[in-house]
């Protein structure tokens, strides 16, 4: 098993190589980060109380976004409702109030890799889902849950480029905060994993 100081230099080589870079994402998705690396629990205070500046992408509506949301112990109201249209339901054309706590699960996610030198941004497939949208997917052989937690804007369906199912969720499942859901998929974009702050649970698709 690799140590953490051969996973960083390993990191830091395929950084300087564009390796995490879009065009060559496969490159870096087959990289396994030691266990000690999931180990969200021993973030000190620092980490939680700094500034949190989610950044998204949606590929279904080809949009970006880096949105400062929270500073100073307080959510900012504009940036809030900025990511609750980003995490909209995109097929539906329907927007709902997102669960602040999915939110800090997706940032702390983000911000954590990130100490890493890996800074892509999270890939957001599905958030906020109407309950039609959700009939269709269940009618069309999609997995979606009966009473998906997406229906309530407490689960989102992300993705970043450069970590394996087994990485991305093993490092959110870490922080405890709700159901974690692997689906893997094979193909050069890979699968992805299910995120939600419901009951701590996992699950593999």
């Amino acid at each position: 098993m690799a140590s953490r100081r051969d996973f960083l230099h390993h990191s830091a080589r395929l950084a300087a190589l564009g390796a995490f870079g879009a065009p060559l994402a496969a490159a870096a998705t087959d990289l396994q980060p030691p266990p000690d690396l999931f180990d969200s629990q021993a973030l000190d205070i620092d980490f939680w109380v700094k500034p949190r500046t989610l950044s998204v992408t949606r590929p279904a509506s080809g949009e970006r976004a880096s949105v400062l949301y929270w500073k100073d112990g307080e959510v900012i109201d504009s940036a809030y409702e900025r990511l609750c249209h980003l995490l909209r339901d995109v097929n539906g054309k329907a927007t709902a109030k997102i669960d602040p706590k999915l939110l800090e699960m997706l940032w702390s996610t983000q911000a954590f890799i990130a100490r890493y030198g890996l800074l892509q941004p999270l890939e957001i497939l599905s958030g906020y889902r109407s309950p039609e949208s959700n009939k269709r997917l269940r009618e069309a052989g999609i997995p979606a849950a009966r009473q998906s937690l997406h229906m309530v804007g407490k689960a989102a369906d992300i993705r970043i480029a450069g970590l394996n199912e087994e990485v991305l969720g093993g490092l959110i499942a870490s922080f405890r905060g709700g159901g974690v859901g692997y689906y893997y998929r094979s193909g050069p974009r890979g699968g992805w994993i299910h995120a939600d702050t419901g009951l701590e649970r996992s699950w593999k698709g």
